[in-house]
């Protein structure tokens, strides 16, 4: 090497591979070329060599890595080679991407591409799990295929768990009624969550007609979810009652009360033997006297007629039969005063002399 320095005689070219001093290691002086390898006095590391120049890099289809050769191969025998992950300049699914190595799977959870927040270099599983890689909702895994999945006594509600339950803490869950499918009526039913109790009015089970989700009480109430009569509840218990002074009765209390004004009486005679509405207000005990649904009536053998009542307010005066003789109707006669009646020539009754027809009807002011 004192000769082969490039003064005395040719010394390393300027292309030579990074080495040692002492050119014996490698050549001989009966045939300096071709020369005998020895990795052992190569100087530098092993890709300044290895670099496609002086000998075989690394090829277009190698896994992402440092130019650290010696990492993975030894210079005994390149392949195959110890692989060691500490050489990898890129994340795992550059490698774990199903050409270099094992990828995922069809059946892997939906997920990042960041292999190593799960799974680690030295044991692949079982792998440590974090909720943070997920790219789906969490139905997704939480189906009871890749991780149990809502059971079949879960409420009914929509597929986003998240929106009750949490990665930290899977129970208790914090309930959020907007992540719910079903009516109310399909938890609030005794068995998923606090039902209608014994005594709650007969309804429907619309439950949101009157409760909120905020404050289940003190309840909005609407009459058109009650599903009984108005007495099933205005009995004294659910709701005020009937007074002791109030008319005698069995009809329900629509019939006379209205849900949106309770102290205007409007009812509606329906019995064929009743006279019709007066011109003048009549209140009820005008003809139900003895505060019973049965009124009294002052003629009952003039009943259903005006008589009936009006037997008393009868004048015969300008109620003329016939002229010649002048005669009166009697008042059973006329016991129906918005019937006709006739004004005859003699007693004969066979010539009417004047015809009077509808004279009274219990709706006119002028009577």
């Amino acid at each position: 090497m004192q000769c082969h320095n490039g003064s005395s005689a040719t010394g390393k070219s300027r292309d030579h591979v990074p080495s040692a001093n002492d050119c014996g290691f490698c050549h001989r002086t009966l045939s300096w070329t071709p020369a005998d390898f020895d990795h052992q006095t190569v100087t530098s590391i092993c890709s300044s060599c290895h670099n496609g120049t002086f000998a075989t890099g690394k090829s277009r289809d190698h896994i992402p890595s440092t130019e650290q050769c010696e990492l993975c191969h030894n210079v005994d025998r390149w392949s195959p080679a110890d692989f060691d992950h500490q050489a990898i300049t890129y994340g795992c699914s550059g490698c774990h991407n199903g050409t270099f190595a094992t990828g995922k799977s069809n059946s892997h959870i939906p997920s990042s591409e960041q292999c190593e927040l799960c799974h680690n270099v030295n044991v692949w599983t079982p792998a440590d799990f974090d909720h943070q890689l997920f790219t789906s909702s969490c139905s997704s895994c939480h189906n009871g295929a890749f991780a149990t999945g809502k059971s079949n006594s879960h409420i009914p509600s929509s597929e986003q768990c998240e929106l009750c339950h949490n990665v930290n803490v899977w129970s208790p869950a914090d309930f959020d009624h907007l992540s719910a499918t079903g009516s109310c009526s399909s938890c609030h039913n005794g068995s998923f969550a606090t039902g209608k109790t014994n005594d709650h009015i007969p309804s429907s089970e619309q439950c949101e007609l009157c409760h909120g989700v905020n404050a289940w009480t003190p309840a909005g109430f609407d009459h058109l979810t009650i599903t009984g009569s108005c007495s099933s509840c205005h009995n004294g218990v659910f709701a005020t009652g009937k007074s002791s002074g109030h008319f005698v009765t069995n009809i329900d209390c629509f019939e006379c009360h209205g849900t949106q004004n309770w102290t205007a009486i409007h009812f509606v005679h329906r019995s064929p033997s009743y006279p019709g509405d007066h011109s003048r207000g009549v209140a009820c005990n005008d003809c139900h006297q003895s505060n019973s649904e049965q009124a009294t009536w002052t003629a009952p053998n003039y009943e259903p007629d005006c008589a009936g009542c009006h037997v008393g307010d009868y004048k015969s005066g300008p109620h003329k039969k016939t002229e010649n003789p002048d005669t009166k109707y009697s008042v059973g006669e006329l016991r129906d005063c918005t019937g006709a009646c006739h004004i005859y020539t003699d007693q004969t009754l066979t010539t009417i002399k004047k015809s009077r027809s509808g004279e009274h009807r219990v709706n006119r002011g002028d009577w």
